[in-house]
């Protein structure tokens, strides 16, 4: 009997103890834990010095702005970077753009200088815009009145134009546009017939002066594109016009879009 209690007080007593075994696991656990967050949050200064002024010397100037520099996944490093507050962010346009436009600006000086005596009395007016060069010459210039044939002073005008535009690739769209009053005849039953011929006439001379015809359409627009309000003789001589606008632009990409594509 002795030996049986003893043997009951020998379990008891190490049942009572076991939980201090999963108290210690718990602790060590936990210490380890903090170890490592500490060793996370913990920045390195002599990396962030370093970075910090190799970021200051690349940018030069006194007001500064945030970055965010990760230095672990938890806890990133902040450090101020100068900015020019004055000068805006532009993006520099390509090579390939830069020389399409000095070729479309002396393209245009080239053709103020053929036209300029047309330029300073007003009958001809050359702008410049990102869509390209245009031409507008006064309809007084080149046509008699209510006729499409091109006069033969005229022709020296427009022969000047061809020279400089035909050894360059731009498309060109010759427009024609006329007054609002109406005309009816028959040869031109109204202004879109006359406006027409008119355009043809221009791009029929240029083809014959060397300009390649595949660069050239003709565009009648009659009275429906004014640039003054034709309520007086003046108004109306200055839409009576022939407009020749050189492309700058590229030509657009086309993509084919099957029966079966889904609109948004």
């Amino acid at each position: 009997m002795r030996r049986r209690r003893s043997g009951e007080q020998i379990e008891m007593h190490d049942s009572n103890e076991r939980w201090l075994v999963s108290y210690a696991d718990f602790i060590t656990l936990l210490f380890a834990f903090f170890v490592v967050m500490y060793a996370i949050s913990s920045v390195n200064e002599s990396k962030y010095s370093v970075l910090s002024d190799s970021l200051v010397s690349a940018f030069k100037s006194k007001p500064t702005q945030t970055l965010l520099v990760a230095e672990s996944n938890l806890y990133p490093a902040i450090i101020e970077l100068p900015v020019n507050s004055e000068a805006p962010i532009t993006i520099q346009p390509s090579e390939k753009k830069i020389i399409q436009q000095k070729k479309m600006k002396r393209m245009a000086k080239d053709i103020m200088h053929a036209l300029g005596s047309l330029v300073q009395d007003g009958k001809v007016r050359v702008t410049q815009s990102p869509h390209g060069i245009t031409v507008e010459i006064n309809a007084s210039v080149l046509f008699s009145p209510a006729q499409a044939l091109l006069a033969e002073s005229s022709k020296e005008t427009l022969r000047a134009v061809a020279e400089v535009v035909r050894g360059h690739e731009h498309e060109m769209h010759v427009e024609g546009h006329t007054d609002n009053l109406p005309i009816s005849t028959s040869q031109y039953p109204s202004n879109w017939e006359l406006s027409t011929a008119r355009a043809s006439s221009v791009v029929r001379l240029f083809i014959n002066n060397g300009v390649d015809a595949r660069r050239l359409t003709a565009l009648g627009y009659g009275e429906n594109r004014p640039v003054a309000l034709n309520n007086t003789s003046d108004d109306r001589a200055r839409n009576r016009r022939v407009t020749i606008m050189i492309m700058s632009l590229e030509p657009e990409q086309v993509t084919e879009l099957s029966i079966e594509a889904k609109s948004d």
